[in-house]
């Protein structure tokens, strides 16, 4: 294929990104090296100007539609030209092209085109009568006349309406062709099209009732609006289309071209043409277009939100030192019980059956207790699902007739989906499906990245409309999301599950599980370098993933810390520098003093001196200063209850201490202690106007919430933080 267009990618992409050129070749060059996004962000520093994963991926996405799309518009060329049709014009024109679809638009005319109505008349050899039409320069009586001269029976036209309605369709044809009328066109629709919405077909739950008679410009609908017509959509409830004013967008056309004499005998069969190129090719084109972008924008938003709900969920703190027993609450089948170590292992399982129909509570408070106390278990863990609040009800009985612990609520989201999965089968093969689903609700609170990585993202409850947009695309950016998080948390390599390793850079389902036979074979890990010993880890993957794992061996002090074992050697020279020694960082009694010599070192003078880059200087300290330190211990940890909270003791005007469950586009779900969690719409965010609930809370946080309104019938709060 013939190079007919080519361009500087990475100044291109540099200068629409906003960053510096060097910046943006050193990323992709790494990208296509193939290394992982982590590995780049953490310890490619010095190469890329310290640009963070978001950025990196901004970059990766950016290069990659710039190459597609130069290579389309050299792919466009070369059909051009093997049709004798390129020159300098339409050269110019892809040049300047800075969309996929304003080259798609210039490929029209020398695109194969299927059986259309143009393409039949042009095959009849109409063209040279539709010219004249649409020159206009002769009457009615001289274009009848030359129409004459097509007639012919095995064509299939055999009076003169049938050869000027194939004239008609080739000017059709052309005028839908022409990529600067399209680009006009678009321009206008784009600008001015509403989104209007009527019911079709019975709704039986009322449950887009709000849309039976819509619309919307689509420069101000929200982003959930789309989604929630799509869905009415696709479930045949509503009929949904894009609407302008077509008399205008007619009018356009005519301006386009400049005809001049539309008192002509022959306009008429303008009229037409112009009016079937509109309605019947290029408008429905430029519909889809609407709704596709407006999808397209509503899944990114969607996603966007997703996202940071998630990041938010699974940043959550380690609940450290303590002994939990977890209840799955259930009526008939009863509650499951799992009581479990501080580190989450399994030391007893049970049921209970305190509520109807087998109503036992006298032998249930007596399990409970016996487990508490035999176990020492620290704190109970309720999930919040079916029978969620009455079992809460009896716990806070129990505890306010003595029982010495605290409990809470966990959203058990996704649970029931990892109970029944392979990996929980494997990890639990004896137990049944309701236990392994209690040890989940329990391990979540114990430390939720470690357990969270084992359910399907989006079974987690923390976002909404995830079935109405793209799987692949919401899969792929959830998975970002877990791998973000997994390496920014660490890994200890002695005690990760599978699930959690593979989220590792570098790291594949293949060699995490290698790795957990390795571990069952010989024992822990002393060292990071001992993973060489595992099948399959090679010098890349080794490369990728050794800073991300973690362990707590004298052998390898340093595998504490994020420190990548390439900078090993610096760390110590660092540490020499200070007069301290690599085993130092595990010794608890000079732990002070070697933050308070690191803090005085210059920075400056360490890094000429080591010939190291000061990013990756600042981040051996920063490691050396806290080695072991979990990111996740300066987020908000839960809230313990002792006692119940009722529908019936809420009150507009009461304040309680909130957890931040969910976010969506119109505000946040909080967790006040109920089994259904409180709204706080964004009208009642701010006394100022807020645009994004994100920029108010975030998943996981504590806050005080005063209530605005109860409705019990509905089981519904509205909650506000203007007080």
């Amino acid at each position: 294929m013939t190079e007919y267009i080519s361009v500087d990618l990475i100044e291109l992409a540099a200068k629409k990104l906003k960053l510096k050129s060097n910046k943006v070749k050193a990323t992709v060059e790494l990208l296509d090296s193939g290394n992982t996004v982590p590995f780049i962000a953490r310890y490619r520093k010095e190469m890329t100007g310290s640009l963070d994963e978001e950025e990196i991926r901004n970059v990766e996405e950016k290069v990659n539609y710039l190459r597609r799309l130069y290579e389309r518009k050299n792919e466009v060329a070369n059909a051009a030209d093997k049709q004798d049709k390129l020159n300098k014009e339409i050269l110019n024109k892809l040049k300047k092209a800075k969309t996929l679809q304003e080259v798609e638009d210039l490929y029209r005319p020398f695109k194969v085109k299927k059986q259309t109505k143009a393409a039949k008349a042009l095959a009849k050899g109409l063209k040279p009568l539709a010219k004249m039409i649409f020159e206009q320069q002769k009457n009615k009586t001289e274009i009848e006349n030359i129409a004459l001269k097509y007639i012919d029976p095995e064509k299939k036209l055999k009076t003169i309406e049938e050869v000027l309605s194939g004239a008609e369709d080739i000017i059709a044809g052309d005028i839908s062709d022409d990529a600067d009328l399209r680009k006009k066109l678009r321009e206008y629709v784009f600008q001015n099209a509403k989104i209007v919405a009527v019911q079709k077909n019975e709704d039986e739950t009322g449950k887009y009732q709000d849309y039976y008679d819509f619309k919307e410009s689509i420069n101000k609908i929200p982003p959930h609006r789309i989604l929630a017509l799509n869905r009415g959509e696709k479930d045949d409830v509503l009929r949904v289309k894009a609407e302008v004013d077509d008399e205008r967008a007619v009018n356009m056309i005519y301006n386009f071209y400049e005809f001049e004499n539309k008192k002509s005998s022959t306009f008429e069969n303008l009229i037409k043409a112009v009016d079937y190129a509109y309605k019947r090719l290029i408008f429905p084109a430029l519909e889809r277009e609407i709704r596709n972008e407006l999808t397209e924008k509503a899944e990114i938003k969607a996603l966007n939100n997703f996202s940071t709900n998630l990041k938010s969920l699974l940043m959550q703190p380690p609940l450290e030192g303590k002994k939990v027993l977890a209840v799955d609450p259930a009526f008939r089948t009863g509650c499951k019980l799992a009581a479990l170590t501080e580190k989450g292992s399994l030391l007893e399982t049970g049921a209970i059956y305190p509520h109807p129909p087998i109503n036992k509570p006298e032998t249930a408070a007596k399990t409970i207790e016996n487990l508490v106390k035999e176990h020492k278990i620290d704190l109970i863990v309720i999930g919040n699902g079916t029978a969620s609040r009455e079992t809460e009800t009896f716990i806070a009985e129990l505890i306010k007739n003595g029982l010495e612990v605290e409990y809470t609520i966990v959203s058990e989201a996704g649970a029931s989906v990892y109970s029944a999965s392979k990996m929980a089968r494997k990890e639990f093969p004896q137990l049944d499906v309701s236990i392994r689903g209690a040890i989940s609700i329990g391990r979540r609170l114990q430390d939720p990245l470690a357990e969270l990585v084992k359910i399907d993202p989006k079974s987690l409850g923390v976002g909404m409309y995830q079935h109405d947009i793209s799987q692949k695309r919401l899969e792929k950016a959830l998975n970002q999301v877990v791998v973000d998080a997994v390496n920014h948390v660490g890994v200890e390599i002695n005690t990760a599950s599978a699930a959690l390793l593979t989220y590792v850079a570098g790291i594949s389902s293949n060699n995490a599980q290698k790795i957990i036979e390795y571990r069952d074979q010989n024992g822990d890990f002393n060292k990071r370098e001992e993973l060489f010993e595992v099948y399959g880890f090679g010098p890349k993957t080794y490369e990728q993933a050794a800073g991300f794992l973690r362990l707590d061996s004298a052998l390898d002090p340093l595998a504490l810390t994020p420190i990548h074992p390439e900078s090993y050697q610096a760390a110590q020279n660092i540490l020499k520098e200070i007069n301290f020694k690599m085993a130092d960082i595990r010794d608890k009694n000079k732990v002070e003093e070697l933050r308070k010599k690191l803090t005085e070192i210059n920075l400056t003078k360490i890094v000429s001196k080591l010939e190291i880059g000061i990013p990756t200087a600042r981040d051996i300290i920063k490691s050396l200063k806290q080695p072991g330190r979990d990111p996740r211990a300066s987020m908000p940890a839960p809230i313990f209850r002792k006692d119940i909270l009722k529908i019936e003791d809420i009150k507009p005007g009461l304040i309680f201490k909130g957890k931040v469950r969910n976010i969506v586009d119109f505000g946040a779900f909080i967790d006040i202690g109920l089994k259904q969690d409180g709204l706080l719409h964004i009208s009642e965010m701010s006394q100022m106007y807020v645009n994004d609930p994100f920029e108010i809370v975030e998943i996981g946080q504590n806050i005080d919430v005063q209530v605005l309104a109860v409705d019990q019938s509905r089981g519904r709060i509205s909650l506000t933080l203007k007080f």
